[in-house]
């Protein structure tokens, strides 16, 4: 008679519990170890690079089923545009790097395993150049470069008794709702929150940008958050703002990083967004109170792509149902992750987290758009000072 098999697993680094089922993950199913508890299969699993995406693919599945996602193709190519020539300089450069604009007023960035890149209207409306742009970029690109997200899951308290027969989509399925958890509530450590700013502005400069861009923009988040009693979004575990803005700027000096493109006068022609204030946001006015936002007359310069044979997807839709971590399921189960009492109880016991909690867009299917190595070319030569 077939053994069953019974998992109670407690995440004690994540407030919102793992919600359901989403299908097989992986291909190896094979049993693991079966005296090792759960914190021992997750800590020792050693993830593919395969694996590592289709995690990322079914994270940023229910992200966009939470928030929703903006269908304006040029704002995507736009911001696709600056995330692959910045992710070019990273140590990962082949990565079928993925940027996604998410649909609300929340100030907000999530990296998902694999090149997923997320942003938020709302952080485009706060952001207010392209090395801005480029700074918070870089900070989530180095979250996937460096995998923060796994090794985040992997250094967590998990507690449960021992497992037996435990299969490796077990532990994947597992991992998979911890790290879609972390990311709501944005738990890095401080290290890793440091190693990302330190990487990115690196890949930044690197490539033509002002380094200075992500201090400003972490500046001007803290000032708009200063009224909140507790953090908020892309700020919710982020290491004190003004120690972290020292930081950067010594590194600038020391490592004499030296680029000095701003590109405002493009960021400004492309994105149109207003900011919301923090208050609003934490009314949950949402989508309404935005200007430029999604439904309304956007003017950006840049072109559609045309095609070509060289041309790449930089923002591939999801298959509906087919996938190693059961995308059918992520999207039909999770779609109603934007009213899950669940989850919703506790944020609540955790205080308000405007950001985190802002109301999103109905429209969750990905905008694709395509860009040929010409019109990276093009677009680089535009990075100047």
């Amino acid at each position: 008679m077939r053994r069953m098999l019974f998992i109670t697993v407690l995440m004690l680094s994540v407030a919102a519990p793992t919600s359901a089922q989403v299908g097989k993950l992986g291909q190896a199913v094979g049993k693991l170890s079966k005296a090792k508890s759960m914190a021992d299969q997750v800590k020792d699993l050693v993830i593919t690079e395969q694996e590592e995406k289709d995690m990322g693919a079914a994270i940023s599945t229910r992200l966009s089923q939470k928030y929703g996602v903006v269908q304006v193709a040029l704002v995507h190519k736009y911001v696709s545009l600056v995330g692959r020539v910045v992710a070019s300089s990273s140590t990962r450069p082949n990565l079928a790097w993925t940027f996604i604009v998410l649909d609300t007023d929340g100030v907000n960035a999530f990296a998902a395993p694999g090149g997923f890149v997320h942003i938020t209207r709302g952080a485009l409306a706060l952001i207010a150049d392209e090395a801005e742009l480029a700074g918070v970029l870089g900070h989530e690109i180095a979250h996937i470069t460096e995998k923060h997200t796994i090794n985040a899951i992997k250094k967590s308290k998990v507690t449960g008794g021992a497992v037996e027969a435990a299969t490796r989509s077990n532990v994947l399925e597992f991992m998979l709702d911890s790290a879609y958890a972390n990311l709501l509530e944005n738990q890095y450590d401080r290290g890793d929150e440091n190693e990302s700013d330190q990487v990115g502005i690196r890949m930044a400069n690197k490539v033509g940008y002002a380094p200075a861009g992500l201090g400003k923009f972490l500046t001007r988040l803290s000032d708009r958050n200063k009224d909140l009693k507790e953090p908020s979004g892309v700020f919710a575990s982020h290491p004190e703002t003004k120690d972290r803005v020292n930081k950067l700027a010594k590194q600038i000096t020391s490592e004499k990083l030296n680029a000095t493109a701003t590109v405002a006068a493009r960021y400004r022609a492309t994105i149109v967004y207003k900011p919301v204030a923090v208050a609003v946001v934490a009314g949950a006015a949402g989508a309404s109170s935005l200007t430029g936002s999604t439904g309304s007359t956007v003017t950006p310069t840049t072109t559609t792509a045309k095609p070509a044979e060289t041309s790449t997807t930089s923002t591939a839709k999801p298959p509906a149902s087919s996938s190693k971590f059961g995308l059918g399921g992520v999207t039909s189960k999770l779609g109603a992750d934007k009213t899950n009492t669940g989850t919703m109880a506790s944020a609540g016991s955790r205080g308000v987290n405007p950001d985190r909690d802002s109301r999103g867009g109905s429209n969750p299917a990905r905008v694709t758009v395509t860009i040929t190595p010409a019109e990276i070319a093009a677009f680089r030569k535009g990075i100047s000072g």
